[in-house]
Formats: C-alpha cells, structure tokens, sequence
C-alpha cells in the first residue's frame, strides 16, 4: 500500500498519513482539542507541538511498515483539507486476521455523513488490501454519533465492557462491535463471494 493512494468517496477521501503531513494534522488536533477532549486519553500540552506530531507521524510509518497498523487521514473531497484521521491498529495476523479501528472527525463536518463515508472507505481496505478478516470497533454509550456511524456500516453489538478505557482521566464504559468480512460482503455485494 503506497502513501499516495487514494481512496475516495463521494465526500471525501483517505491516503496513508506521512510526515508530510505534520502541519496539517497539527493544526486539526489543536483546533478540535476540546471538541475531541472528552472521547481521547488524556494528552499533555506536550502532545500539540510540531516535534510530537511529527514523532507520532514517524511511529505510525514505521508501523505501517512492520503491518501493525495503517493511519489514514480523511480528507475533504473539494478543499483537500484534512478533515479528520482514521486508523487500523493492533493488526494481529496469523489465525485472527483482526484489527482495531478508530477515528475523529473535525468538530465542525460531525453529522453530514463524512465519518460514515470514511469508516465504509476504509473497511474496504481492510477487507481488500490488507485481507483481514475482522474489524472490532469500541465506543463510549454516550458516543451516540459513533455508535450509529458503526451500526450504518454493518457492524454488530458484540459486548459491553465495563472500565474498558481510560479516556480523558476517567474509566469508561464501551460497547464492542465488529464486522467480518462474510457480514461485510452480503451488505456490499448482497450475498458472500467465495
């Protein structure tokens, strides 16, 4: 997978985040970090400066590069501007083919249908590219936007787990959904291709 494809929908697009995008990523956390204060682990002031962003950058391509996870950012269709990131990480491969996602959205393009767009973009890079064979999402019961993106894009309830994450210095609740690639083809195609 190469950092300048494209992945595009009707609202926006996604391509692999790179150090190139320092800036750009800089100026969407500082902006929504408020907004997304309340759904993240807690971050240091530290956390939004140029040398950190631009350090969390080189992590994420060193673990494209080992297959551990791919961090996509969601651009604007129009603008080009990025509008949000969206992420598979702890890939385990082997007999599990699973990852995990996760997401934000600029507090200003929330319930237009982008973050639907996105998470349906990027389940077809986990099912196509990368062949994984599960995706598990887990979200907040509060996080009614989250939850219902998730549900539009054929992910299940599978579970809720108590104190599951430490977010913005507190033990939350979450819901843990999935999708496979079975549940994924017969919402795409209608039926299961073998």
């Amino acid at each position: 997978m190469d950092s300048y494809e494209r992945y595009s929908g009707d609202c926006v697009y996604l391509r692999l985040l790179t150090e190139l995008d320092t800036d750009a990523l800089l100026a969407f956390r500082t902006q929504n970090r408020d907004f997304l204060r309340p759904f993240e682990p807690a971050q240091a002031d530290e956390h939004f400066t140029k040398e950190h962003v631009r350090s969390l950058l080189s992590r994420w391509t060193a673990e494209r590069e080992a297959d551990a996870s791919y961090s996509f950012g969601i651009f604007e269709s129009g603008s080009e501007q990025l509008a949000g990131t969206i992420r598979l990480s702890g890939i385990v491969r082997g007999a599990f083919q699973n990852a995990m996602l996760g997401y934000a959205l600029a507090e200003n393009l929330g319930g237009q249908g982008r973050m639907t767009e996105a998470v349906r973009l990027i389940l077809e890079i986990a099912f196509g590219p990368l062949q994984l064979h599960r995706v598990q999402a887990n979200a907040m019961p509060r996080n009614v936007r989250s939850l219902r993106v998730l549900e539009k894009n054929g992910f299940r309830r599978e579970g809720y787990a108590p104190r599951y994450l430490c977010i913005n210095g507190g033990w939350e609740d979450h819901i843990c959904c999935a999708i496979t690639v079975e549940d994924y083809e017969i919402i795409r195609f209608g039926r299961f291709r073998l």
